[in-house]
């Protein structure tokens, strides 16, 4: 039984979806752009009977709260803030992350901040490295970052249409039928929101301030030998198959997967997936 709550971090009402034992080891889901914890409606079910899962919605996604810009900062650090709160608030003193796109930078900060808190490290299409930038996607918004306004604005704009968001689900996936219309038509809508847009643009902007954090986080890997599983969209058209096999080169324990799909990987290969994870953390939180 998935359970779907909310608790008040900092004054900020947050949603996430629990599942499986209390006493169970604990797992993490933290979700990317445009979605929520519903990219893991699917997935979470599989992991329950084993482990506990706990999946937020970030402030301004989902079902959580979404305070317009000028109430609150929105930057991924502010964001890493929250979700370490809301972990603080559940007890949770040593968990796996599971993470994808936007997840994480998040992920990264929480384990920087708290090292000895993280057990493992699922990394699905959430980038960590330089290699993993395809160009042809982040040249806009890096200039966009680097000087916002109405020249750089409308190529990261663009972004938060209808037409972008059902691309994030079906480029690089052979059979297309198998993802849900729902998927797109419920991320549009989220992100539809009045104000939602000035959300999102915000976080384009602050995208630039993860990559400082790569060699730290490196760093991490090489000196606190958690164990890394890729398991990789490789058709990604937005972080590539070399940001996946990157983590081998400073994870000790890693093992890199690609999958012949897209972005949202769970959409079109959630068993593959779940078989991977399940025979990784079986191995690594044993």
């Amino acid at each position: 039984m998935i359970q779907h709550r909310t608790a008040t971090v900092d004054g900020h009402e947050l949603f996430y979806r629990e599942a499986g034992p209390a006493d169970a080891p604990a797992i993490v889901l933290l979700h990317g752009y445009p979605t929520s914890s519903f990219m893991f409606r699917n997935l979470i079910p599989l992991l329950a009977g084993r482990y506990r899962v706990i999946a937020p919605d970030h402030l301004g996604f989902g079902h959580s709260a979404a305070p317009s810009a000028d109430e609150f900062d929105y930057t991924f650090d502010t964001l890493a803030d929250l979700t370490s709160g809301l972990l603080d608030q559940l007890g949770l003193d040593r968990y796996a992350v599971y993470v994808q796109d936007y997840g994480a930078p998040i992920a990264w900060r929480l384990a920087l901040k708290q090292p000895d808190r993280i057990s493992a490290i699922v990394t699905q299409n959430g980038n960590g490295y330089e290699e993993g930038f395809v160009d042809s996607f982040w040249t806009g918004l890096w200039a966009y970052g680097a000087n916002p306004g109405p020249d750089t604005e409308p190529a990261v704009r663009a972004a938060l249409s209808y037409d972008a968001i059902r691309w994030q689900y079906l480029h690089g996936v052979a059979d297309p039928s198998l993802v849900s219309p729902d998927t797109w038509e419920h991320d549009h809508a989220r992100v539809s929101r009045p104000g939602n847009d000035e959300i999102q643009l915000a976080l384009f902007r602050d995208y630039q301030n993860n990559r400082p954090l790569y060699p730290l986080l490196h760093e991490f890997l090489r000196t606190h030998d958690v164990p890394v599983l890729a398991v990789w969209g490789r058709n990604d058209e937005i972080f590539g198959p070399a940001g996946a096999e990157a983590f081998a080169r400073d994870a000790r324990d890693a093992e890199v997967h690609l999958i012949d799909g897209g972005h949202f990987l769970l959409e079109s290969h959630l068993d593959v997936v779940a078989g991977y994870l399940h025979g990784f953390l079986g191995r690594v939180l044993r």
